[in-house]
């Protein structure tokens, strides 16, 4: 078998969230929005596929990397984008890699008429979720305030999560980041659910040491469960420091480049007590299983970072804890179950018990609707 074409198709559809200027999520009203979905063509009529990716990219770079070359080869495509093409890197960054690896394995589930969790080594067909927010903001019946935390975390738990994870306010909202309004809405949200649900806090990630200090040992007396990416991640010292002083797990690192690399860094140095990655933080599913690999050998936990499709089939093949799944971004004001038209199912439903199923479907589990893409195409494969 041998890949024949990368293609990349540019479809519109109506989105109800936009990004700040800092990056950061929120809802906004009805807009047309630009996704792109990559396809790894091969010779046997078996395809790969893979939402997002840089058209410019594809064309100029991957496509002319991987004609000819074996689908399932996929340890020799990725080392070869990494190590062989370094200066491409610019635009070889870990989302896009990611992208390519994903329609690699999903092209070798559907080969194999296997999920890709099997191919990896099936563990488990579902996993509990925590309700990952959006940040917070400064709308009217949205985030704005530490009471309107509380009142949403007691509208997920009756939606069926049983845990939570806050993401404050964060720039460029002007006053934010402020480590006392932050920890006001932890305290608002343990009273809303009580003391038996597992709550996590992401918050502003250039803090003080002082500032991340004080805001661990708040939620060490609410019973948090972690604090995740309190500082800026290239300070690996001052997540030492904070490791030492604080009984509450640090996570991390989450966002901070250079892959498995970095990642066994701090594990080596104790700069977290449990480690952070996704498929789209590291470059694919091929080097996060590394990734758990060098996270059981040391006895570390490993967070997956992010929702989809290609985090979920490796949390089902993941031995170790990978307790959760992050479902979201979430926020009283947006149809989180409206967001991916182009699916025509939910990659990751919730049920009433706050479980969410790892798709038994081959490869990476989506079912595309190939209808909506065809009226909506802008740019053709």
């Amino acid at each position: 078998m041998k890949i024949v074409d990368v293609e990349t198709l540019v479809f519109t559809y109506t989105s109800t969230r936009a990004h700040d200027r800092a990056g950061h999520t929120h809802p906004a009203p009805p807009h047309d929005a630009l996704q792109t979905l990559t396809t790894i063509v091969t010779d046997e009529g078996v395809d790969g596929y893979c939402f997002g990716g840089s058209k410019e990219t594809n064309d100029r770079v991957v496509k002319p990397a991987l004609l000819g070359m074996n689908p399932l080869d996929r340890e020799k495509i990725w080392q070869l984008f990494y190590r062989r093409l370094q200066g491409s890197r610019g635009g070889l960054n870990d989302r896009q890699l990611a992208v390519v690896d994903l329609a690699l394995w999903d092209l070798a589930g559907r080969y194999l008429n296997q999920p890709v969790c099997k191919l990896l080594g099936g563990y488990r067909e579902r996993v509990p979720a925590y309700a990952s927010t959006m940040c917070g903001d400064e709308v009217e019946g949205g985030l704005n305030d530490p009471a309107a935390y509380g009142r949403f975390a007691e509208a997920l738990l009756a939606q069926g999560y049983r845990a939570l994870k806050l993401h404050t306010w964060m720039p460029p909202i002007e006053w934010a980041p402020d480590p006392r309004r932050d920890v006001a809405a932890c305290r608002a949200v343990r009273a809303a659910v009580g003391d038996d649900v597992p709550l996590m806090l992401d918050c502003y990630h250039c803090y003080t040491r002082e500032d991340a200090l004080y805001i661990g040992q708040e939620l060490e007396r609410l019973n948090f469960y972690w604090l995740e990416e309190p500082m800026d991640e290239h300070n690996l010292a001052a997540y030492v420091w904070l490791a030492d002083r604080l009984d509450i797990p640090v996570v991390g690192p989450e966002t901070l480049e250079g892959k498995l690399w970095t990642r066994a860094e701090w594990v080596v140095r104790g700069a977290a007590d449990i480690l952070r990655g996704g498929v789209r933080d590291v470059g694919g599913i091929t080097p996060l299983i590394k990734t758990v690999h060098l996270c059981e050998a040391f006895g570390v936990r490993l967070e997956i970072h992010g929702g989809g499709a290609g985090n979920l089939q490796v949390l089902g093949a993941m031995g170790i804890p990978g307790e959760f799944y992050e479902r979201g971004l979430l926020h009283p004001q947006y149809d989180y179950e409206a967001a991916t038209p182009w699916l025509k199912a939910c990659i990751d439903p919730v049920d009433s018990e706050g479980y969410v199923p790892i798709s038994q479907k081959p490869g990476l589990g989506m079912e595309i609707d190939w209808d909506f893409i065809d009226e909506h195409t802008v740019h053709p494969r």
